[in-house]
């Protein structure tokens, strides 16, 4: 029988100590162990009853084997997940490029749950859950425009920009009720390089410039940005594994690219491959082939850079397109991903090349989906329970689990 996080087990894990390791350049893991998270019962705070230890947190790539099986199968790690990793994460909400003046907002699904953000009146950003104090119905419905105010299109219960409640009708004869404590519950929210990110946590744990560390100014220097870009389209892909298989795939430093993938794998330069490691994010590069018929005309000339921003957020920067892929979790053992197509504007008027482009981005996620759905029905088998790294490639798959770790653990 598999070991797991119980109290007894716990005591075994106290004796694990974590240090920074050379792909690994984040302090807070190499500090968890002196603060003496691995000790004791702490991880209860998460609610959870049981998730299955991952020994090799702080070992070296070499010599590590992978997350147990359970990670990608349980009900009891997803709720884990939904309650540490996805609370005190910066997660993507929307383009910030649509935050301009007073009352603009936008409104968006972040793992299934509604917020909303906006300009308030004094020009100040603002970002609140999207869910009215009174029966908790979404205050607002629609994805982008200006208020301004948020009226709850049930009941009529009426919201500042400012999130405070401005106008409840029919409460005669209500008792212990003060308007001012029943406003919108703000979250925190910042922009970067167009994008707005929230972190749905009660409290704001890092800043968004501390979670992208060196990272940010990487992803800036790679071109990853909104600026002089337009969108193109939305896609969704509904796919029957866990959502950290699909990030996983991502993270393999193109390991799989020549076997899975072979009309992209004609328009890249493997050879050329190489990952960086950041604080919460990784990049992974690689230069072009020379131009020939076979290859794929949408990754131009310059290194595609392939950024990996955690938990749940991809980059994709290649010719004159940006795309971005979010994963979200729809149960243990599914996922649900958002493409949006970003080109920039000296080529929007392509609409050949932009088909073409967009067929052959897609022909290489249903690819993907079948490679996903497969390692989903191995992860189930009895007759896998941990892999291996290949350490030459596998680094941002490895730095991703250790980030998990930590989340899980504090």
């Amino acid at each position: 029988m598999r070991r797991r996080f119980t109290q007894h087990i716990l005591q075994r894990a106290g004796s694990l100590q974590l240090q920074p390791v050379a792909c690994l350049p984040d302090p807070q893991l190499g500090g968890l162990a002196r603060q003496g998270l691995l000790a004791g019962h702490r991880h209860y705070q998460t609610g959870l009853q049981e998730v299955e230890p991952w020994p090799h947190a702080a070992s070296v790539i070499e010599e590590a084997a992978t997350p147990p099986s359970s990670w990608y199968t349980s009900p009891a790690v997803l709720q884990a997940e939904l309650s540490t990793v996805f609370q005190k994460s910066w997660l993507l909400m929307g383009e910030s490029n649509k935050l301009q003046q007073p009352g603009d907002f936008v409104s968006s699904l972040v793992t299934d749950r509604p917020f909303v953000a906006c300009i308030d009146q004094q020009g100040q950003l603002q970002a609140y859950h999207n869910v009215c104090r009174h029966h908790a119905a979404a205050v607002c419905d629609e994805a982008h425009g200006n208020a301004t105010q948020f009226a709850c299109p049930y009941h009529g219960w009426t919201y500042g920009l400012d999130g405070r409640l401005q106008k409840a009708t029919k409460l005669k004869g209500i008792k212990n009720f003060k308007a001012s404590e029943m406003g919108l519950l703000p979250v925190p929210i910042d922009t970067w390089q167009g994008f707005a990110f929230i972190q749905p946590g009660k409290q704001r744990t890092t800043s968004l410039t501390e979670w992208l560390g060196k990272g940010g100014d990487a992803m800036q220097a790679a071109d990853i940005s909104l600026a002089n870009m337009k969108h193109v389209k939305t896609q969704h892909y509904h796919i029957n594994c866990n959502w950290k298989v699909f990030c996983d795939n991502y993270l393999d430093g193109g390991y799989h690219v020549p076997f899975a993938h072979k009309g992209l794998a004609s328009g890249l330069h493997l050879d050329s491959y190489t990952s960086s490691l950041y604080e919460c994010a990784s990049i992974q590069s690689c230069a072009p082939q020379q131009a020939s018929a076979e290859a794929d005309q949408r990754l131009g000339e310059q290194a595609a850079e392939y950024a990996f921003v955690h938990p749940n957020l991809m980059l994709n920067r290649y010719g004159p397109w940006l795309d971005i892929n979010i994963v979200e979790p729809t149960g243990p053992q599914t996922c649900r991903v958002r493409f949006e197509y970003f080109l920039h504007r000296d080529h929007e008027a392509e609409e050949e090349f932009v088909e073409e482009s967009l067929q052959a981005s897609d022909a290489v996620q249903q690819e993907d989906v079948r490679l996903c759905e497969a390692v989903q029905r191995g992860l189930q088998s009895p007759a896998y329970d941990s892999g291996r790294y290949a350490p030459s490639v596998e680094r941002p798959m490895f730095h991703f689990h250790q980030l998990l770790h930590r989340d899980l653990l504090q």
